[in-house]
């Protein structure tokens, strides 16, 4: 199987991305791992790459990890997990951890310089589309919120900058709970 995927097939990247991650708050939520079944982790990697290739539908993931060479390399020879085990997964464990899953994407990222950090996005599109009396969101109750939302930017952009700032002056990384701050290592050393 490994020769059959190219050198440059997304799923290797991704693979190797997923094998740098901190998974350990997702590993926690599982009592225990059965030996013949799909770890958290691979279980991660088949999510990932079912998202990149649209697939959403538990019962699609199945299908693919059956049939699809790359979800099988995915799955390093488990077999392929059911679509309830699918569904578990998102209801049960993954949805218990996205924050800290998608801060150590964002760490990762950053550290290899594919996003800088210095400009924060955030999207609050409201657009009409398919939408009836019951689910469209009127311009009234958005300007109403409006404020409070605004708020709420500037101060989550405020505890951004005051986190950059403790990271050059200190040299700690707080996304990263294992590495420690230089000034840490020094006084341990000196003990």
């Amino acid at each position: 199987m490994e020769t059959m995927i190219p050198a440059d097939d997304p799923v290797r990247l991704l693979n190797a991305f997923v094998e740098g991650m901190d998974l350990s708050e997702l590993y926690a939520t599982y009592d225990r791992i059965r030996k013949n079944q799909a770890t958290p982790r691979q279980m991660l990697k088949i999510m990932l790459y079912a998202s990149m290739n649209r697939l959403f539908s538990s019962r699609d993931i199945e299908t693919a990890c059956k049939r699809d060479v790359n979800f099988m390399y995915l799955l390093e020879g488990m077999p392929a997990p059911d679509h309830a085990t699918i569904a578990r997964f998102l209801s049960l464990h993954l949805s218990s951890c996205p924050k800290k899953i998608l801060t150590n994407v964002t760490s990762i990222l950053h550290d290899l310089g594919e996003i800088s950090g210095k400009t924060i996005f955030i999207d609050g599109t409201k657009i009409e589309s398919c939408a009836n009396k019951y689910t469209f969101v009127w311009k009234k109750s958005v300007t109403k919120h409006q404020a409070r939302l605004f708020e709420k930017i500037v101060s989550f952009s405020y505890l951004w900058k005051e986190e950059q700032l403790f990271q050059d002056r200190s040299g700690c990384d707080i996304h990263a709970p294992e590495r420690r701050c230089h000034a840490e290592g020094a006084a341990e050393a000196s003990l």
